[in-house]
């Protein structure tokens, strides 16, 4: 009798033993995969948060962490301004590729950009349809340009010297170049580019 007490207490034992490791297991399934499937993190020239053109609400440019983005600083009495158009067409291109186009008016060129932010919007929904988000009016150059554009001049060693000047950055939120007014948006250079990118 003590004999098969013995076994039986050895089986339960073994049983709570595997029980036990199986409930340990399950438990830290869910911590590894947390750990393998961190989410992505925003790049440091992302990390801005810009007032939107249209309403001014508030945006986090970290919402584009992830993507290939190209920065441009615009303007709506400029001879470049038809480049709104090229640029529509780029982002309406390759945005469910992973491209955003994000565009910054400034009257930093010429004052060719006067207006106020609605007017501005109105004019770029109504003229060339843009559907690229717009941002709030920016200072892109000399002392007092945004804390976005000077990240983007320290990384590539060039300022803006005209409206519709570009930077594109990469999926890591590396800035890998930028290009004067003269380039079209959908220039051989600059789409080879941003399909390399994505």
């Amino acid at each position: 009798m003590p004999g098969n007490l013995l076994t039986i207490q050895t089986m339960i034992t073994k049983a709570f033993t595997l029980l036990l490791l199986a409930s340990l297991s399950l438990l830290a399934a869910p911590v590894a995969q947390a750990q393998t499937t961190s989410p992505t993190t925003c790049p440091s020239v992302l990390s801005h948060t810009i007032n939107r053109l249209q309403d001014e609400a508030p945006q986090n440019l970290c919402q584009y962490a992830g993507k290939v983005v190209l920065v441009v600083n615009t303007a709506s009495f400029c001879g470049f301004t038809d480049q709104y158009e090229g640029l529509e067409k780029l982002y309406g291109k390759y945005k469910d590729k992973g491209l955003v186009v994000l565009g910054f008016p400034s009257n930093d060129f010429g004052q060719q950009e006067p207006g106020s932010n609605k007017e501005i919007a109105d004019f770029c929904y109504n003229t060339y349809a843009v559907k690229f988000p717009m941002f709030a009016k920016t200072v892109v150059s000399g002392p007092n340009r945004s804390a976005l554009y000077s990240q983007l001049v320290a990384a590539t060693g060039t300022t803006p010297k005209w409206n519709f000047y570009k930077y594109l950055i990469d999926r890591k939120g590396q800035v890998v170049d930028s290009y004067n007014s003269m380039t079209k948006p959908l220039s051989t250079d600059l789409v080879a580019d941003i399909e390399k990118l994505l």
